[in-house]
């Protein structure tokens, strides 16, 4: 079955989130739908939500650390609060926007899979390595896996074009099955696809193969779209 996962980024209160995970987990529940469901809300609307099996809150982001003197940051105290156990490392606006390194998303990574976190880890090239070729894109790619233990088994894998990140503009669907395509011949791990997903182009980028699911930003921030992304993905 497909996975489908929501980034809400910088994006909805504590309430609205609240009433969004609430509204997706009665959706799933009167449609019967059992698909994996992710929700990544910002830090400041965590909280206990006691959702159905298949349907996970997880965070953006969190500092390699229990606690301590890291302004700005928070670590595995304030997720132990939540019960949260799943984590996004690796987007390219922390790596691209926020300046984090491969060090130090490889630092975060290995500390998460110490504790046993589901890892939505993310990949993808900009557009001035994109334009260069298939060749140079995988190069750019395998290289944001250095440091990265593949054989761990609780992880998923994002591929996310740069250049198509909340753009409007995704990938085409030949671009995306040649680099999934090859991505999959290395990598025995969910692969899902992210940038520009929406309404409109979920269900054929969902029928491509190795693609096995999707991280969605700006259309899963209204609920009433995420939940027809959900459905068409519920029956693929």
């Amino acid at each position: 079955m497909k996975i489908i996962a929501s980034n809400f980024k910088t994006n909805h209160t504590r309430k609205s989130t609240k009433e969004f995970i609430s509204c997706v987990e009665e959706f799933l529940e009167n449609k019967n739908i059992s698909n994996d469901i992710y929700i990544f809300p910002p830090s400041t609307a965590l909280d206990s939500f006691n959702t159905k099996e298949n349907l996970t809150i997880g965070v953006q982001n969190a500092h390699y650390v229990k606690n301590g003197s890291y302004t700005g940051e928070i670590g595995t105290e304030q997720l132990d609060e939540f019960g949260i156990k799943t984590i996004l490392i690796g987007h390219s606006e922390r790596r691209h926007i926020l300046g984090e390194t491969q060090k130090e998303i490889a630092l975060k990574f290995n500390y998460y899979k110490s504790l046993g976190y589901k890892i939505i880890y993310c990949i993808g090239e900009p557009l001035e390595v994109k334009e260069q070729g298939l060749t140079e894109t995988l190069g750019y790619i395998w290289e944001q896996f250095d440091g990265i233990d593949l054989s761990y088994e609780n992880m998923i894998i994002a591929y996310e074009p740069v250049w198509a990140i909340g753009t409007g503009v995704s990938a085409t669907l030949e671009d995306i099955q040649k680099v999934h395509k090859k991505l999959k011949k290395k990598l025995q791990k969910p692969l899902l696809y992210g940038g520009s997903v929406k309404v409109a182009n979920i269900s054929e980028i969902l029928d491509i193969e190795n693609v096995d699911g999707a991280l969605i930003g700006t259309a899963s921030w209204d609920v009433e779209q995420f939940k027809q992304i959900i459905e068409i993905a519920s029956k693929k």
